[in-house]
């Protein structure tokens, strides 16, 4: 069965689309505003890096992959990371997760990609193959006949994709549940490699493949390959006729999973096995390395797990030196007490360094890592990569970060390896939602598993951290009263009445909430009135509630089910709106929240957000989503439809174009058959696509936030690109 595709996917020119109001694109002319530069918010990772890889034949070429957050490789110009795949639109979302990543070991210029976020049955298309030949810039797709789980259990094994090193026209690629499959034209078709005899578990099937070239003729496909199935009874084949017959490799250890294989330089085979895919759970595991030319097998584990009376652990991480045969470094994973650790030897695992213990670990690239306390040196480790120029330089990546030295051989005289950030450049947030206040800081953002961030400049990573008192994991909401300077609240996950908290300096401090509605298990929305004197919390799983004494008790709104969305009125206090998008009506309260009564209805259902207009009382819009975009402009009595939009996801407002009144107006939507991140300087009648094919950033439909002090600014939300923002040049 074989599956060819080829599309070229063109990243675009940059130029920004006008659409007028009858729909129709017509050219950006000359001005300024029609011209949009893209860069990233500066946070420094943020995200599971499940994946790196150095090129064994040009210095400092480096890739490494995420598990949301695309591809990316480093600029040793800048030594900064350089995002391959945000180019990827709305409706290709599902290839933000790289499955796998592949190099070719005789040409610098190829990568491949397997990618594909998830293999349930609501995700949206199957997985692909992307192959480029000048370095990622631009690529060809072959499509795939299923679906890829690169943010699934068992996402930092591998690398399942993998170029045969004398012949770089053949490709092995093992899936999490169709088996083997092989490519004999660099990628662009696929057919299933009948000849393998297993798929492993259901859900996370063969864990890496790689070929022993040692003694392989070049131009010639390599007669032998091992393939890691997660087969508990049979870990490990080999085949030695290029793939055409399989045998399990004889005296192998069983009972785990294989998480990485590698051939060292010294001729052994090095393996990390877990007895749970992981990242998040390992309970037993173990690292063996096998001598081909005698077939015996050693267990070479530095450190048993489930001794010392702790939970348990595996091992995942794996690198072997090319120039030094027999180093080779490990990682422990779901050691979450007391810590993941990285072991290395130089003899071939007779005796192991614990990085750990003597590590120097810096931060400051990315203080967040701290979380306020002591910074550790990782957790879910799931890849090692060791310069092939330069043993001393090694690079590892875990849940949030990439850390790297320029000293690794210093462990070998028990002396301290020095370890700092290297993620600059590679932004892996989920971001749920955003804020551009007329006062304070430029940005306040709440993102997924790391808190809420206060950006004094965009351009720098906040010197803090995340937000304290409390620190918290994933952050959904945030919100400032607009007349009253300093004032911002946020709610996230968290223990009880560690949920909420309001902030009198624009984030620079934190107070928690002393009090919670009653009932909520989940944080859902925060919303504050213009004089901060009215809180209302939205939790999604009981009915909203409002205090008016700063979050010490709370009393249940009237006329709102949990279903419903509010939103404050920037000039007027007492005044809130409401959108139900589970039945097309629209609320309002004028008692400060305290009962809301409905209006308008008969409007869409499905979804919606509301936002009001920072200099406009009675101004409110609605995104509704694929039901498009509706505006109040009389305190939310009726709505009109803009009808030179078709889809409108997000909503925000920013300051006015020169020479006009009505402040810009951003969604990310569709105009004129045309997904992007859009702007009206003129309340809607006609909108600019300030995007371009270039910088799509496939999900941008939960936030957007346009700075009220400098016109153009946008801030975008993405689901594992960070924040982007544009802004005219």
């Amino acid at each position: 069965m074989s599956f060819p595709r080829r599309q070229f996917l063109a990243l675009g020119t940059g130029t920004a689309l006008a659409v007028a109001a009858g729909g129709v694109p017509v050219a950006a002319g000359a001005s300024p505003a029609n011209r949009y530069r893209w860069r990233n918010v500066e946070i420094v990772g943020g995200g599971f890096v499940t994946g790196i890889i150095h090129h064994p034949r040009q210095r400092g070429l480096v890739y490494a992959r995420t598990d949301i957050g695309g591809a990316v490789r480093l600029d040793n110009r800048t030594n900064r990371w350089v995002q391959l795949l945000a180019w990827i639109g709305w409706d290709e979302w599902n290839w933000t997760g790289v499955e796998s990543l592949a190099l070719d070991p005789e040409d610098p210029a190829r990568l491949f990609l397997a990618v594909g976020t998830y293999t349930n049955e609501w995700s949206p298309i199957n997985g692909a193959i992307l192959r480029s030949a000048d370095q990622g810039r631009t690529f060809e797709r072959a499509d795939l006949p299923f679906k890829l789980g690169g943010n699934e259990p068992g996402r930092s094994m591998g690398e399942r994709l993998v170029v045969d090193p004398r012949d770089g026209r053949v490709l092995l690629f093992g899936t999490r549940n169709q088996g083997l499959w092989r490519s004999a034209d660099r990628g662009e078709t696929w057919s299933r490699l009948d000849s393998f005899p297993s798929t492993g578990t259901p859900g996370i099937g063969i864990a890496f493949v790689f070929f022993d070239p040692r003694g392989a003729r070049r131009g010639r496909p390599t007669p032998v390959i091992y393939a890691g199935v997660t087969d508990p009874a049979v870990p490990l084949y080999r085949s030695t006729d290029a793939g055409l017959s399989w045998a399990p490799v004889d005296g192998q250890p069983v009972g785990l999973l294989p998480h990485h294989g590698e051939l060292g330089a010294d001729g052994n085979i090095y393996l990390t096995y877990g007895d749970l895919p992981g990242p998040y759970e390992m309970y037993d595991g173990a690292v063996h390395k096998l001598d081909p030319s005698t077939g015996g097998w050693t267990d070479i584990t530095p450190l048993r797990p489930n001794e010392g009376g702790e939970a348990g652990f595996g091992y995942g991480g794996l690198a072997t030196d090319p120039r030094r045969p027999g180093t080779v470094m490990v990682s422990t994973m779901s050691r979450w007490g007391p810590v993941d650790d990285v072991f290395r030897t130089i003899d071939g695992g007779r005796t192991w360094h614990s990085i750990a213990e003597r590590i120097v670990l810096d931060t400051s690239g990315a203080p967040y890592l701290n979380f306020h306390g002591t910074p550790k040196l990782g957790w879910m480790i799931g890849d090692i990569s060791i310069d092939p120029f330069d043993s001393d330089k090694v690079l590892y990546v875990t849940g949030a970060t990439i850390f790297g030295t320029d000293d690794a051989t210093e462990a070998e005289a028990g002396r301290s390896t020095h370890w700092s950030v290297r993620a600059q450049g590679l932004e892996e947030t989920a971001v749920l939602d955003l804020i551009s206040p007329p006062w304070g800081p430029p940005l306040i953002s709440a993102l997924g598993d790391i808190g809420v961030y206060r950006h004094a400049r965009l351009d720098v990573v906040p010197p803090d951290g995340q937000a304290a008192n409390p620190v918290s994991g994933t952050s959904t909401s945030l919100d400032y009263a607009a007349k009253a300077e300093g004032f911002v609240v946020r709610v996230a996950y968290g223990d009880p009445l560690q949920r909420g908290a309001y902030s009198t300096d624009a984030g620079v401090s934190w107070q928690p909430f002393a009090g919670e509605p009653a009932g909520l298990t989940r944080p859902g929305r925060i919303v504050v009135s213009a004089d901060a004197r009215t809180l209302v919390w939205i939790p999604g799983d009981v009915v909203p509630h409002y205090s008016r004494d700063r979050g010490t008790t709370w009393t249940a709104i009237t006329g709102l089910l949990p279903t419903a969305v509010v939103v404050g009125d920037r000039v007027e206090a007492g005044v809130f709106y409401a959108f139900d998008p589970a039945t097309g009506t629209a609320y309002v309260s004028e008692n400060g929240a305290g009962s809301f009564s409905p209006t308008a209805d008969s409007l869409p259902v499905g979804s919606g957000k509301l936002e009001t207009v920072l200099d406009r009382a009675g101004h409110c819009w609605l995104a509704a989503g694929a039901g498009g975009m509706y505006r109040s402009v009389d305190r939310g009595l009726t709505y009109s439809p803009v009808t030179s939009i078709e889809e409108a996801y997000t909503v925000g407002f920013g300051k006015a174009c020169p020479g006009r009144t009505e402040m810009a107006v951003y969604t990310s939507g569709k105009v004129g058959g045309v997904r992007g991140i859009f702007r009206s300087d003129d309340s809607g009648r006609s909108w600019l696509r300030v995007n371009d094919d270039r910088h799509q950033y496939a999900s941008t439909g939960e936030a957007i936030a346009a700075d009220p002090r400098v016109y153009g600014r946008v801030f975008i939300s993405t689901n594992g690109f960070g924040i982007p923002y544009g802004e005219p040049i």
